[in-house]
């Protein structure tokens, strides 16, 4: 039913001549962008000296605009055009950054790229008009991917949503959310922070990031000074802490016992889900008063959301319809493909 694309939110500026680093467009997006020449994703993970991300940057921002334009080259070949296009930004950022996002999507967009990384394809020119642009709040996206994507569910639900850079709260039912239980405050960076902290006691860490750092932080291990430094049980009590000073407060004003009365259902979402040590925070707090669910596929389910609500947008064209969630950690865009979808 969908066609799901994720890369990494790091870019950086590189002219560099490089041929055959990479094993498709995905993992080797050169994009040429105000006549200068950007590398992002795998390949600026891989062949970049600094890359970077702002964290939830602007869509005035290059980052911004490159990570747009990179999902936009992705499906250009796969898609019906005009297209329509959802996206969002975390509630603290959404009513600032709607409208800029909705005149940088819709346009008839001149995408430059260098297909040399992957193939001998050369530099490459595609057009893509954007006809609807849909700007929407991040976890309004994932509440859409719950209810009108495979989970199919109804009546009231809880939705926390962690990413890297934002945790999300909200009450969905089925009249629609309630904006009182919105929450939006630090993401998993937030830990991660505190295990570069931890670590630069003892050791010398060069230039890395949080961005950086966040793949350690996954893997559980690092190679500092040519050692293999085990980081779970660091990441661990990074986590709880986390939770404890972030989350768990957040949440007392939103799962409340008035609104467990409505119901007593969460679900969780969003890449941070990932992590068992996170999972776990949620099940001492929650064990006994709440049903919760981890989603398959936590990360995806913005995009995915995003990708349903343009095909609503475009009364049911299928090939028409992508959604692009610019995260701060991972960008990923969602079109259809030939599979009958069902609309709404």
């Amino acid at each position: 039913m969908y066609s799901i694309q994720s890369f990494s939110s790091l870019v950086e500026n590189n002219n560099t001549v490089l041929t055959n680093t990479s094993k498709d467009l995905l993992h080797g997006l050169k994009i040429l962008h105000n006549d200068k020449w950007y590398i992002c994703g795998d390949l600026a993970l891989n062949e970049g000296q600094s890359p970077h991300k702002i964290i939830n940057s602007s869509p005035d921002d290059t980052d911004y605009q490159l990570l747009g334009k990179a999902a936009l080259i992705l499906v250009q070949s796969a898609v019906e055009q005009p297209i329509t296009v959802t996206t969002g930004f975390p509630y603290s950022t959404y009513h600032i950054y709607k409208e800029k996002a909705a005149a940088f999507f819709k346009q008839t967009h001149l995408l430059d790229f260098d297909a040399s990384t992957f193939n001998n394809g050369g530099k490459k020119k595609a057009v893509l008009e954007v006809q609807n642009v849909d700007v929407i709040p991040e976890i309004v996206g994932c509440t859409i991917g719950i209810r009108k994507g495979e989970t199919q569910a109804t009546g009231s639900f809880f939705v926390l949503s962690c990413g890297f850079g934002t945790f999300e709260s909200i009450l969905s039912t089925d009249s629609g959310i309630i904006e009182q239980t919105m929450v939006s405050t630090h993401g998993i960076r937030y830990a991660v922070n505190i295990l570069i902290n931890e670590l630069r006691s003892k050791y010398y860490l060069e230039f890395r990031n949080a961005h950086l750092f966040d793949d350690a932080f996954q893997r559980g291990y690092v190679y500092l000074n040519r050692q293999n430094i085990d980081l779970r049980e660091i990441r661990r009590n990074a986590i709880q802490t986390y939770y404890n000073e972030v989350i768990s407060p957040n949440l007392r004003n939103v799962i409340t016992d008035a609104n467990l009365m409505k119901t007593n259902r969460i679900y969780l979402c969003g890449g941070a889900m990932y992590y068992q040590d996170l999972i776990d925070c949620f099940r001492n707090e929650f064990e006994g008063i709440a049903q919760l669910e981890v989603l398959d596929n936590p990360e995806t389910l913005a995009s995915t959301g995003y990708a349903l609500n343009s095909l609503r947008v475009a009364h049911g064209k299928r090939k028409s319809a992508v959604g692009i969630d610019i995260g701060n950690a991972t960008t990923i865009v969602t079109n259809f493909d030939d599979e009958e979808t069902k609309t709404y």
